[in-house]
Protein backbone atom coordinates (compact mmCIF):
# COMPACT_ATOMS: atom_id res chain seq x y z
CA UNK A 1 0.00 0.00 0.00
CA UNK A 2 1.45 3.41 -0.98
CA UNK A 3 2.18 6.01 1.67
CA UNK A 4 -0.75 8.31 0.86
CA UNK A 5 -3.25 5.43 0.93
CA UNK A 6 -1.83 4.43 4.31
CA UNK A 7 -2.61 7.93 5.62
CA UNK A 8 -6.17 7.76 4.36
CA UNK A 9 -7.06 4.23 5.45
CA UNK A 10 -4.94 2.74 8.26
CA UNK A 11 -3.02 5.47 10.08
CA UNK A 12 -4.50 6.46 13.49
CA UNK A 13 -6.73 9.49 13.09
CA UNK A 14 -4.69 11.94 15.17
CA UNK A 15 -1.51 10.94 13.36
CA UNK A 16 -3.19 11.11 9.95
CA UNK A 17 -4.69 14.51 10.74
CA UNK A 18 -1.30 15.76 11.94
CA UNK A 19 0.37 14.42 8.78
CA UNK A 20 -1.96 16.43 6.55
CA UNK A 21 -2.75 19.39 8.81
CA UNK A 22 0.68 20.37 10.14
CA UNK A 23 2.21 21.20 6.71
CA UNK A 24 -1.03 22.99 5.82
CA UNK A 25 -1.03 24.99 9.07
CA UNK A 26 2.62 25.92 8.51
CA UNK A 27 1.73 27.07 5.01
CA UNK A 28 -1.19 29.08 6.38
CA UNK A 29 1.07 30.69 9.00
CA UNK A 30 3.49 31.73 6.28
CA UNK A 31 0.54 33.12 4.31
CA UNK A 32 -0.42 35.02 7.45
CA UNK A 33 3.11 36.37 7.83
CA UNK A 34 3.37 37.55 4.26
CA UNK A 35 -0.11 39.14 4.41
CA UNK A 36 1.01 40.91 7.56
CA UNK A 37 4.32 41.79 5.92
CA UNK A 38 2.60 44.09 3.42
CA UNK A 39 0.76 45.85 6.24
CA UNK A 40 3.89 45.93 8.41
CA UNK A 41 6.14 47.46 5.75
CA UNK A 42 3.47 49.88 4.53
CA UNK A 43 2.92 50.85 8.16
CA UNK A 44 6.64 51.70 8.45
CA UNK A 45 5.91 54.71 6.21
CA UNK A 46 3.82 56.17 9.03
CA UNK A 47 1.16 57.02 6.44
CA UNK A 48 -2.29 55.81 7.56
CA UNK A 49 -3.71 56.53 4.10
CA UNK A 50 -1.39 53.95 2.56
CA UNK A 51 -2.40 51.42 5.23
CA UNK A 52 -6.08 52.20 4.64
CA UNK A 53 -5.64 51.79 0.87
CA UNK A 54 -4.11 48.33 1.15
CA UNK A 55 -6.87 47.34 3.58
CA UNK A 56 -9.57 48.50 1.17
CA UNK A 57 -8.19 46.29 -1.61
CA UNK A 58 -8.03 43.18 0.60
CA UNK A 59 -11.67 42.09 0.07
CA UNK A 60 -11.25 42.38 -3.71
CA UNK A 61 -8.02 40.37 -3.56
CA UNK A 62 -9.74 37.75 -1.42
CA UNK A 63 -12.32 37.21 -4.16
CA UNK A 64 -9.41 35.59 -6.02
CA UNK A 65 -9.42 33.07 -3.18
CA UNK A 66 -13.14 32.54 -3.81
CA UNK A 67 -12.36 31.81 -7.47
CA UNK A 68 -9.69 29.29 -6.44
CA UNK A 69 -12.15 27.68 -4.01
CA UNK A 70 -14.60 27.11 -6.85
CA UNK A 71 -12.25 24.64 -8.53
CA UNK A 72 -9.79 23.92 -5.71
CA UNK A 73 -12.34 22.94 -3.07
CA UNK A 74 -15.01 21.66 -5.46
CA UNK A 75 -12.57 19.64 -7.56
CA UNK A 76 -10.15 18.74 -4.76
CA UNK A 77 -12.76 17.22 -2.45
CA UNK A 78 -14.21 15.30 -5.40
CA UNK A 79 -10.76 13.90 -6.22
CA UNK A 80 -10.50 12.65 -2.60
CA UNK A 81 -13.94 11.06 -2.80
CA UNK A 82 -13.12 9.45 -6.16
CA UNK A 83 -9.94 7.98 -4.69
CA UNK A 84 -11.98 6.60 -1.79
CA UNK A 85 -14.26 4.98 -4.38
CA UNK A 86 -11.17 3.67 -6.25
CA UNK A 87 -11.98 5.63 -9.45
CA UNK A 88 -8.50 6.91 -10.29
CA UNK A 89 -9.12 7.55 -14.02
CA UNK A 90 -12.05 9.85 -13.32
CA UNK A 91 -10.01 11.61 -10.62
CA UNK A 92 -7.34 12.41 -13.25
CA UNK A 93 -9.92 13.96 -15.56
CA UNK A 94 -11.39 16.01 -12.71
CA UNK A 95 -7.98 17.39 -11.72
CA UNK A 96 -7.08 18.53 -15.25
CA UNK A 97 -10.53 20.05 -15.82
CA UNK A 98 -10.48 21.95 -12.54
CA UNK A 99 -6.99 23.37 -12.97
CA UNK A 100 -7.58 24.70 -16.49
CA UNK A 101 -10.98 26.15 -15.66
CA UNK A 102 -9.55 27.94 -12.61
CA UNK A 103 -7.05 29.73 -14.87
CA UNK A 104 -9.79 30.83 -17.26
CA UNK A 105 -11.96 32.16 -14.42
CA UNK A 106 -8.98 34.01 -12.93
CA UNK A 107 -8.29 35.69 -16.27
CA UNK A 108 -11.92 36.80 -16.52
CA UNK A 109 -11.92 38.22 -12.99
CA UNK A 110 -8.67 40.13 -13.61
CA UNK A 111 -10.13 41.66 -16.77
CA UNK A 112 -13.30 42.78 -14.96
CA UNK A 113 -11.23 44.42 -12.20
CA UNK A 114 -9.08 46.20 -14.78
CA UNK A 115 -12.08 47.59 -16.67
CA UNK A 116 -13.95 48.78 -13.56
CA UNK A 117 -11.05 49.65 -11.24
CA UNK A 118 -11.98 53.24 -10.28
CA UNK A 119 -15.71 52.74 -9.58
CA UNK A 120 -14.96 49.50 -7.73
CA UNK A 121 -12.48 51.16 -5.36
CA UNK A 122 -14.81 54.09 -4.74
CA UNK A 123 -17.59 51.63 -3.97
CA UNK A 124 -15.31 50.04 -1.37
CA UNK A 125 -14.91 53.39 0.35
CA UNK A 126 -11.69 54.79 -1.15
CA UNK A 127 -11.36 58.51 -0.47
CA UNK A 128 -9.40 61.10 -2.43
CA UNK A 129 -6.43 60.44 -0.11
CA UNK A 130 -6.47 56.64 -0.56
CA UNK A 131 -7.71 56.10 -4.14
CA UNK A 132 -4.38 56.34 -5.99
CA UNK A 133 -2.63 54.04 -3.51
CA UNK A 134 -5.46 51.50 -3.68
CA UNK A 135 -5.34 51.53 -7.49
CA UNK A 136 -1.59 50.82 -7.47
CA UNK A 137 -2.03 47.86 -5.15
CA UNK A 138 -5.01 46.41 -6.99
CA UNK A 139 -3.39 46.67 -10.44
CA UNK A 140 -0.37 44.54 -9.61
CA UNK A 141 -1.94 42.11 -7.14
CA UNK A 142 -5.27 41.47 -8.88
CA UNK A 143 -5.04 42.53 -12.53
CA UNK A 144 -1.54 41.27 -13.32
CA UNK A 145 -1.20 38.79 -10.45
CA UNK A 146 -4.69 37.29 -10.54
CA UNK A 147 -3.88 34.19 -12.60
CA UNK A 148 -0.80 33.08 -10.61
CA UNK A 149 -2.65 33.73 -7.35
CA UNK A 150 -5.61 31.55 -8.30
CA UNK A 151 -3.45 28.89 -9.95
CA UNK A 152 -1.14 28.46 -6.95
CA UNK A 153 -4.05 28.27 -4.49
CA UNK A 154 -5.91 25.79 -6.67
CA UNK A 155 -2.84 23.59 -7.02
CA UNK A 156 -2.32 23.66 -3.27
CA UNK A 157 -5.87 22.33 -2.80
CA UNK A 158 -5.34 19.55 -5.31
CA UNK A 159 -2.05 18.43 -3.77
CA UNK A 160 -3.76 18.21 -0.36
CA UNK A 161 -6.63 16.23 -1.89
CA UNK A 162 -4.29 13.34 -2.78
CA UNK A 163 -2.39 13.42 0.51
CA UNK A 164 0.62 15.46 -0.72
CA UNK A 165 0.32 17.97 2.10
CA UNK A 166 4.07 18.68 2.23
CA UNK A 167 4.17 19.80 -1.38
CA UNK A 168 0.99 21.83 -0.90
CA UNK A 169 2.38 23.53 2.20
CA UNK A 170 5.81 24.13 0.69
CA UNK A 171 4.39 25.92 -2.34
CA UNK A 172 2.32 28.23 -0.16
CA UNK A 173 5.30 28.78 2.17
CA UNK A 174 7.63 29.52 -0.73
CA UNK A 175 5.38 32.30 -1.98
CA UNK A 176 5.10 33.75 1.52
CA UNK A 177 8.81 33.71 2.27
CA UNK A 178 9.64 35.32 -1.07
CA UNK A 179 7.09 38.05 -0.45
CA UNK A 180 8.59 38.85 2.94
CA UNK A 181 12.01 39.26 1.33
CA UNK A 182 10.86 41.10 -1.78
CA UNK A 183 8.66 43.64 0.06
CA UNK A 184 11.47 45.83 1.46
CA UNK A 185 13.49 45.41 -1.74
CA UNK A 186 10.81 46.91 -3.96
CA UNK A 187 9.33 49.32 -1.40
CA UNK A 188 12.44 51.01 -0.04
CA UNK A 189 15.28 50.29 -2.50
CA UNK A 190 14.12 49.82 -6.10
CA UNK A 191 11.15 52.23 -6.17
CA UNK A 192 11.23 55.93 -5.16
CA UNK A 193 9.59 57.33 -2.03
CA UNK A 194 5.83 57.56 -2.36
CA UNK A 195 5.55 54.25 -4.26
CA UNK A 196 5.74 51.94 -1.25
CA UNK A 197 2.24 50.52 -1.87
CA UNK A 198 3.16 49.72 -5.47
CA UNK A 199 6.34 48.03 -4.26
CA UNK A 200 4.41 45.81 -1.86
CA UNK A 201 2.00 44.85 -4.62
CA UNK A 202 4.77 43.95 -7.10
CA UNK A 203 6.43 41.79 -4.44
CA UNK A 204 3.18 39.90 -3.81
CA UNK A 205 2.59 39.38 -7.52
CA UNK A 206 6.10 38.03 -8.19
CA UNK A 207 5.90 35.71 -5.18
CA UNK A 208 2.74 34.10 -6.54
CA UNK A 209 4.31 33.72 -9.98
CA UNK A 210 7.26 31.82 -8.50
CA UNK A 211 4.97 29.67 -6.31
CA UNK A 212 2.99 28.74 -9.44
CA UNK A 213 6.23 27.69 -11.12
CA UNK A 214 7.05 25.46 -8.16
CA UNK A 215 3.69 23.66 -8.38
CA UNK A 216 4.21 22.97 -12.10
CA UNK A 217 7.63 21.47 -11.36
CA UNK A 218 6.29 19.45 -8.41
CA UNK A 219 3.48 18.09 -10.54
CA UNK A 220 6.01 17.00 -13.17
CA UNK A 221 8.04 15.12 -10.55
CA UNK A 222 5.01 13.38 -9.06
CA UNK A 223 3.02 12.66 -12.22
CA UNK A 224 3.66 8.89 -11.99
CA UNK A 225 2.80 8.78 -8.28
CA UNK A 226 -0.44 10.74 -8.22
CA UNK A 227 -3.65 11.19 -10.20
CA UNK A 228 -3.00 14.92 -10.57
CA UNK A 229 -2.24 15.98 -14.12
CA UNK A 230 -2.18 18.93 -16.52
CA UNK A 231 -2.71 16.70 -19.56
CA UNK A 232 -5.46 18.08 -21.83
CA UNK A 233 -5.72 14.76 -23.69
CA UNK A 234 -7.70 12.83 -21.08
CA UNK A 235 -11.02 14.29 -22.12
CA UNK A 236 -13.75 15.83 -20.00
CA UNK A 237 -14.92 14.25 -16.76
CA UNK A 238 -18.40 12.78 -16.55
CA UNK A 239 -21.34 15.18 -16.35
CA UNK A 240 -22.04 13.90 -12.86
CA UNK A 241 -18.49 14.78 -11.80
CA UNK A 242 -18.75 18.29 -13.26
CA UNK A 243 -22.04 18.76 -11.41
CA UNK A 244 -20.43 17.58 -8.17
CA UNK A 245 -17.50 19.98 -8.64
CA UNK A 246 -19.88 22.92 -8.88
CA UNK A 247 -22.28 21.63 -6.22
CA UNK A 248 -19.45 21.94 -3.68
CA UNK A 249 -17.28 24.54 -5.44
CA UNK A 250 -19.96 27.21 -5.84
CA UNK A 251 -20.91 27.11 -2.13
CA UNK A 252 -17.19 27.10 -1.22
CA UNK A 253 -16.61 30.16 -3.41
CA UNK A 254 -19.68 31.87 -1.97
CA UNK A 255 -18.49 31.14 1.57
CA UNK A 256 -15.34 33.14 0.84
CA UNK A 257 -17.24 35.79 -1.12
CA UNK A 258 -19.73 36.32 1.70
CA UNK A 259 -16.87 36.58 4.20
CA UNK A 260 -15.27 39.25 2.03
CA UNK A 261 -18.61 40.92 1.45
CA UNK A 262 -18.93 41.30 5.21
CA UNK A 263 -15.43 42.81 5.39
CA UNK A 264 -16.45 45.26 2.65
CA UNK A 265 -19.45 46.25 4.78
CA UNK A 266 -17.10 46.69 7.76
CA UNK A 267 -14.80 48.91 5.67
CA UNK A 268 -17.72 50.96 4.36
CA UNK A 269 -19.24 51.45 7.81
CA UNK A 270 -15.81 52.17 9.32
CA UNK A 271 -15.11 54.81 6.65
CA UNK A 272 -18.01 56.76 8.12
CA UNK A 273 -15.92 57.09 11.29
CA UNK A 274 -12.82 58.44 9.48
CA UNK A 275 -9.72 57.15 7.69
CA UNK A 276 -7.98 56.45 11.00
CA UNK A 277 -10.72 53.99 11.92
CA UNK A 278 -10.36 52.34 8.50
CA UNK A 279 -6.59 52.04 9.02
CA UNK A 280 -7.07 50.60 12.53
CA UNK A 281 -9.70 48.03 11.55
CA UNK A 282 -7.62 47.13 8.48
CA UNK A 283 -4.66 46.23 10.69
CA UNK A 284 -6.92 44.38 13.13
CA UNK A 285 -8.54 42.30 10.38
CA UNK A 286 -5.07 41.14 9.36
CA UNK A 287 -3.61 40.78 12.86
CA UNK A 288 -6.52 38.61 14.00
CA UNK A 289 -5.92 36.17 11.15
CA UNK A 290 -3.65 34.01 13.33
CA UNK A 291 -6.53 31.86 14.68
CA UNK A 292 -8.32 32.17 11.35
CA UNK A 293 -5.41 30.86 9.28
CA UNK A 294 -4.50 28.10 11.75
CA UNK A 295 -8.16 27.09 11.92
CA UNK A 296 -8.39 27.02 8.13
CA UNK A 297 -5.18 24.94 8.00
CA UNK A 298 -6.62 22.39 10.45
CA UNK A 299 -9.86 22.18 8.48
CA UNK A 300 -8.03 21.87 5.17
CA UNK A 301 -6.03 18.99 6.63
CA UNK A 302 -9.29 17.44 7.79
CA UNK A 303 -11.06 17.66 4.42
CA UNK A 304 -9.24 14.96 2.37
CA UNK A 305 -9.45 12.51 5.27
CA UNK A 306 -13.15 13.15 5.85
CA UNK A 307 -13.90 13.01 2.10
CA UNK A 308 -12.00 9.75 1.57
CA UNK A 309 -13.53 8.05 4.64
CA UNK A 310 -17.04 9.17 3.67
CA UNK A 311 -16.69 7.88 0.11
CA UNK A 312 -15.19 4.62 1.35
CA UNK A 313 -18.12 4.19 3.74
CA UNK A 314 -16.03 4.41 6.92
CA UNK A 315 -18.39 6.77 8.78
CA UNK A 316 -16.83 6.03 12.17
CA UNK A 317 -13.37 7.19 10.99
CA UNK A 318 -14.95 10.21 9.31
CA UNK A 319 -16.51 11.29 12.63
CA UNK A 320 -13.21 10.80 14.45
CA UNK A 321 -11.52 13.06 11.90
CA UNK A 322 -14.17 15.77 12.35
CA UNK A 323 -14.06 15.66 16.15
CA UNK A 324 -10.25 15.57 16.34
CA UNK A 325 -9.99 18.62 14.11
CA UNK A 326 -12.58 20.41 16.25
CA UNK A 327 -10.74 19.77 19.52
CA UNK A 328 -7.44 20.98 18.04
CA UNK A 329 -9.00 24.14 16.64
CA UNK A 330 -10.82 25.06 19.84
CA UNK A 331 -7.67 24.60 21.93
CA UNK A 332 -5.76 26.98 19.69
CA UNK A 333 -8.65 29.47 19.69
CA UNK A 334 -8.56 29.82 23.48
CA UNK A 335 -4.79 30.22 23.36
CA UNK A 336 -5.26 33.12 20.92
CA UNK A 337 -7.73 34.86 23.20
CA UNK A 338 -5.10 34.96 25.95
CA UNK A 339 -2.44 36.10 23.46
CA UNK A 340 -4.47 39.01 22.09
CA UNK A 341 -5.70 40.18 25.48
CA UNK A 342 -2.14 40.40 26.77
CA UNK A 343 -0.34 41.78 23.73
CA UNK A 344 -2.93 43.75 21.72
CA UNK A 345 -1.07 47.05 22.06
CA UNK A 346 2.27 45.52 21.13
CA UNK A 347 0.71 43.89 18.08
CA UNK A 348 -0.66 47.20 16.82
CA UNK A 349 2.70 48.95 17.35
CA UNK A 350 4.33 46.37 15.09
CA UNK A 351 2.37 47.77 12.16
CA UNK A 352 2.17 51.51 12.75
CA UNK A 353 3.43 54.09 15.23
CA UNK A 354 0.51 56.50 14.84
CA UNK A 355 -0.77 56.83 18.43
CA UNK A 356 -4.46 57.24 17.57
CA UNK A 357 -4.45 54.24 15.24
CA UNK A 358 -2.68 52.10 17.87
CA UNK A 359 -5.14 53.09 20.58
CA UNK A 360 -8.20 52.30 18.47
CA UNK A 361 -6.73 49.05 17.18
CA UNK A 362 -5.81 47.80 20.66
CA UNK A 363 -9.41 48.13 21.77
CA UNK A 364 -10.67 46.52 18.57
CA UNK A 365 -8.41 43.44 18.84
CA UNK A 366 -9.31 42.72 22.46
CA UNK A 367 -13.02 42.75 21.64
CA UNK A 368 -12.95 40.81 18.36
CA UNK A 369 -10.65 38.01 19.60
CA UNK A 370 -13.40 36.75 21.91
CA UNK A 371 -15.22 35.38 18.86
CA UNK A 372 -12.40 32.99 17.82
CA UNK A 373 -13.81 29.74 19.37
CA UNK A 374 -17.27 30.21 17.85
CA UNK A 375 -15.68 31.33 14.56
CA UNK A 376 -13.68 28.08 14.39
CA UNK A 377 -16.78 25.99 15.04
CA UNK A 378 -18.45 27.70 12.09
CA UNK A 379 -15.49 26.86 9.83
CA UNK A 380 -15.27 23.30 11.14
CA UNK A 381 -18.80 22.48 10.05
CA UNK A 382 -18.64 24.36 6.74
CA UNK A 383 -15.41 22.62 5.68
CA UNK A 384 -16.79 19.25 6.78
CA UNK A 385 -19.93 19.59 4.66
CA UNK A 386 -17.79 20.61 1.69
CA UNK A 387 -15.57 17.55 2.19
CA UNK A 388 -18.44 15.06 2.08
CA UNK A 389 -20.15 16.71 -0.87
CA UNK A 390 -22.97 18.39 1.06
CA UNK A 391 -22.48 21.74 -0.64
CA UNK A 392 -26.00 22.99 0.03
CA UNK A 393 -25.54 22.65 3.77
CA UNK A 394 -22.18 24.47 3.71
CA UNK A 395 -23.74 27.26 1.66
CA UNK A 396 -26.72 27.47 3.99
CA UNK A 397 -24.42 27.93 7.00
CA UNK A 398 -22.41 30.61 5.18
CA UNK A 399 -25.57 32.50 4.22
CA UNK A 400 -26.91 32.20 7.75
CA UNK A 401 -23.62 33.41 9.24
CA UNK A 402 -23.13 36.42 6.99
CA UNK A 403 -26.51 37.48 5.59
CA UNK A 404 -28.85 36.44 8.39
CA UNK A 405 -26.65 37.36 11.36
CA UNK A 406 -23.46 39.29 10.53
CA UNK A 407 -24.55 41.95 8.02
CA UNK A 408 -27.89 42.93 9.63
CA UNK A 409 -26.29 43.01 13.08
CA UNK A 410 -23.43 45.16 11.72
CA UNK A 411 -25.86 47.83 10.50
CA UNK A 412 -27.89 47.68 13.71
CA UNK A 413 -24.86 47.82 16.01
CA UNK A 414 -23.26 50.62 13.97
CA UNK A 415 -26.47 52.61 14.24
CA UNK A 416 -26.78 52.04 17.98
CA UNK A 417 -23.15 52.10 19.15
CA UNK A 418 -21.00 53.41 16.29
CA UNK A 419 -17.56 51.89 15.80
CA UNK A 420 -17.81 49.88 19.03
CA UNK A 421 -20.93 48.21 17.66
CA UNK A 422 -19.08 47.17 14.51
CA UNK A 423 -16.35 45.54 16.60
CA UNK A 424 -18.65 43.51 18.85
CA UNK A 425 -20.82 42.19 16.01
CA UNK A 426 -18.47 39.27 15.24
CA UNK A 427 -18.92 37.67 18.65
CA UNK A 428 -22.71 37.89 18.49
CA UNK A 429 -23.01 36.64 14.90
CA UNK A 430 -20.57 33.72 15.25
CA UNK A 431 -22.09 32.54 18.53
CA UNK A 432 -25.51 32.38 16.89
CA UNK A 433 -24.12 30.63 13.78
CA UNK A 434 -22.23 28.04 15.83
CA UNK A 435 -25.46 27.07 17.57
CA UNK A 436 -27.26 26.72 14.23
CA UNK A 437 -24.33 24.70 12.82
CA UNK A 438 -24.73 22.04 15.51
CA UNK A 439 -28.42 21.72 14.64
CA UNK A 440 -27.66 21.38 10.91
CA UNK A 441 -25.03 18.71 11.62
CA UNK A 442 -27.39 16.73 13.82
CA UNK A 443 -29.98 16.80 11.04
CA UNK A 444 -27.35 15.50 8.58
CA UNK A 445 -26.45 12.73 11.04
CA UNK A 446 -30.08 11.68 11.33
CA UNK A 447 -31.00 11.83 7.64
CA UNK A 448 -27.73 10.88 5.89
CA UNK A 449 -24.85 9.60 7.99
CA UNK A 450 -26.57 7.17 10.38
CA UNK A 451 -28.75 5.58 7.66
CA UNK A 452 -25.65 5.25 5.47
CA UNK A 453 -23.72 3.66 8.32
CA UNK A 454 -26.52 1.16 9.00
CA UNK A 455 -26.83 0.31 5.31
CA UNK A 456 -23.11 -0.42 5.04
CA UNK A 457 -23.24 -2.54 8.18
CA UNK A 458 -26.08 -4.62 6.71
CA UNK A 459 -24.15 -5.12 3.47
CA UNK A 460 -21.06 -6.25 5.36
CA UNK A 461 -23.16 -8.64 7.47
CA UNK A 462 -24.33 -10.43 4.31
Amino acid sequence: MDKNKEVFENMPVWKALSTLAIPTVIGQLVVLIYNLADTYYIGRTGNPYMVAAASLVLPVYNISIAVSNLMGTGGGTLVSRLLGAHREDEARKVSAFGIYLSVLLAAFYSLVCFLFMQPLLKLLGASSETLSYAAQYAFYVIVIGGIPTVFSLTMSSYFRSVGCAKQAGFGVSLGGILNIGLDPLFMFILLPKGYEVMGAAIATMLSNVIASGYYILALGRLKKKTVLTLSPHLGFPERKSVAEIFSVGIPAALVTFLYDFTNIIIDRLSSGHGDISVAAIGIVLKAERLPLNVGVGICQGMMPLAAYSFSEGNIKRMREVLHSARYAGLAFSFFCIALYQLFAGNIMKLFIDNAETVSLGTHFIRARCLSTPSMFLCFNFVFFFQAVGMGKRSLALAVIRQLLFNVPILFLMNYLFGMDGIIWTQLIADSCTAAVSFLVYEKAEKKVLRPMEKSIAREMAK
